[in-house]
């Protein structure tokens, strides 16, 4: 084909491409993209629920290995487990730190606390099967980003849910965690303390008093009941010394909010790990504050923090 010819032909290629709503680099630019390795066992069952499913992937090694349990965000509305980042879950497993990455009940079908029972029964399902999964049940830690991080922090910050005298043997096991490694969470629900540490924009967030979290209407959340709620589902309110040390990562700038700024950077503001780092450093709980200005390798850090306490 003579060069001009070619041209002509690579001219109608595109216009092609462009008319049917598809770049010309769309399917080139797929390719790159990784892809989540196979895990060990997929879309397995850990509760009777449709949702409770669960993808592992386990570290290679001839001995128990810890479990990173994976909580997706989503303002526990939406998010599905195969939001993992999949750089996250390779350099995890390459350090030796095995990978539970997880489904759960969503707002409506859930409310107040079942999105967070239902993970909490995901980690005492590992446990009770640490044997055929190969992970040390003493070595548990969990991680999610946004509502993800918000639940992570919740089991961790919360009396172990193990009931010694359940029939189920899976709901015997405990529900604590080593240590925790969240990103963009809210460590809060509480409106005063959500103001004065983020700004009263993220009180506009679409979500916030809407009350479809607890099943209420949006009025009761005006109310003293709506205060309880919030408290009931914050994981600050929980916080005790006795528990675990948090990895917290945010990434919107670390500044006061501003005009410009929308209700989704607000609730995912780094004031959310201000006000938990004070909280976790007045209790002499290791708290490591990162933002993705300040120089760090993400996940390196991440997973450095996490074997130190693993």
């Amino acid at each position: 084909m003579k060069r001009r010819d070619l041209f002509k032909f690579l001219v109608l290629l595109l216009s092609v491409l462009t008319i049917s709503g598809v770049p010309a680099f769309a399917q080139d630019s797929a390719r790159t993209q990784p892809e989540l390795p196979k895990p060990d066992i997929a879309n397995g069952k850990y509760g009777t629920f449709a949702a409770n499913t669960f993808d592992l992937w386990k570290a290679r090694s001839a001995k128990p290995t810890p479990l990173v349990v994976y909580i997706h965000g989503g303002g526990l509305a939406r998010g599905d487990k195969s939001g993992i980042s999949v750089n996250q879950l390779n350099e995890m497993l390459k350090a030796g730190l095995s990978v539970l990455a997880i489904n759960y009940r969503l707002t409506p079908e859930a409310i107040f606390p079942q999105h967070y029972t239902d993970c909490a029964r995901a980690i005492q399902y590992a446990r009770h099967h640490a044997k055929e999964f190969n992970i040390d049940p003493r070595r548990v830690a969990a991680t999610g980003g946004s509502a993800g991080g918000m639940t992570s922090l919740w089991i961790g910050f919360h009396n172990d849910m193990a009931d010694k005298k359940n029939p189920d043997p899976v709901l015997r096991e405990s529900t604590r965690l080593k240590v925790m490694a969240i990103s963009a969470a809210q460590t809060t629900l509480v409106p005063d303390v959500v103001a004065k540490y983020v700004g009263p924009l993220a009180l506009q967030y679409q979500t916030y008093y809407s009350g479809t979290m607890f099943g209420v209407t949006p009025d009761v959340m005006k109310t003293g009941k709506g205060i309880e709620l919030f408290r009931a589902i914050s994981p600050l309110t929980y916080l005790t010394k006795d528990d675990p040390p948090v990895w917290a990562f945010y990434s919107v700038p670390d500044k006061p909010l501003t005009a410009e700024s929308t209700t989704s950077d607000a609730i995912h503001h780094p004031g959310f790990g201000v006000v938990l780092k004070e909280a976790m450093d007045n209790l002499k709980i290791e708290c490591r504050l990162r933002h993705k200005d300040d120089g760090q390798k993400v996940n390196q850090d991440m997973i450095r923090f996490l074997q130190k306490y693993l």
